[in-house]
């Protein structure tokens, strides 16, 4: 049986990188001094671990912008961050694609056009759904037409992740979410953020979690290396 290639940090590191080298070499279980295995420690994100480390930022921006969960809210799949992070909350709608969702309110693909009306919501919570999307930039085009003036779509997306999903279209960087974002709301109308850094994103890769890092590490972000991207945009 052939070896699996070890794959070694730098040995040069400095400041926040060194650290987090550091910590994820003493935090790989099945590892001698600082090798990294080229599989994963766990294969399901870091669950079981804690927080996996994408939901770490992506649950903070939600939190960031609970003023905007408001009205007539629309979430895809469940409506669990709606519930949790929403304020003066009138109704909750589900959009799914899978009509075997019971809980789903509208059942469509966001790549159809007009089967949602106009100007329905207050807001639309999208998180991880649209790399699932092949037309991404008409899915975009009903997020902000099923949106009243005033409405605010939370979305975020991957920027580095594991591909397991047979439907894993696309990962994205903040250039290309920037821009296709620009085009369906409007120059201006629009904040696109990435978050993670280089050991972050080694470590959401390898299946640890966020609770095993300080909020510092969490905070350290790297352009080069988004783990997750996460946009505010807003109909006007």
């Amino acid at each position: 049986m052939t070896a699996p290639t070890k794959i070694r940090f730098p040995g040069k590191l400095d400041g926040i990188r060194a650290k987090l080298a550091m910590r994820m070499e003493a935090r790989l279980p099945g590892h001698v001094g600082p090798y990294v295995r080229t599989g994963p420690v766990t294969s399901n994100w870091g669950y079981g671990r804690g927080t996996p480390i994408d939901r770490w930022y992506i649950e903070r921006f939600l939190d960031r912008h609970r003023g905007d969960i408001r009205g007539r809210v629309l979430e895809v799949g469940g409506d669990d961050y709606v519930r949790r992070f929403g304020s003066a909350i009138e109704q909750v709608d589900i959009i799914d694609i899978n009509s075997s969702n019971a809980r789903a309110t509208i059942v469509t693909d966001l790549e159809a056009p007009d089967i949602v009306p106009d100007a329905t919501f207050d807001c639309f919570v999208m998180t991880q759904v649209l790399y699932r999307i092949f037309d991404v930039r008409a899915a975009l085009r009903q997020c902000a037409r099923i949106l009243k003036p005033g409405g605010v779509l939370l979305l975020t997306v991957p920027g580095i992740a594991m591909v397991v999903d047979p439907l894993d279209y696309w990962h994205f960087t903040r250039l290309g979410l920037a821009r296709a974002m620009s085009e369906a709301f409007g120059p201006g109308a629009t904040e696109v953020e990435g978050h993670g850094n280089s050991c972050l994103t080694t470590a959401f890769l390898t299946g640890l979690a966020a609770e095993e890092f300080d909020t510092s590490e969490l905070l350290a972000n790297d352009a080069r290396f988004p783990l997750v991207l996460t946009c505010r945009a807003l109909r006007v």
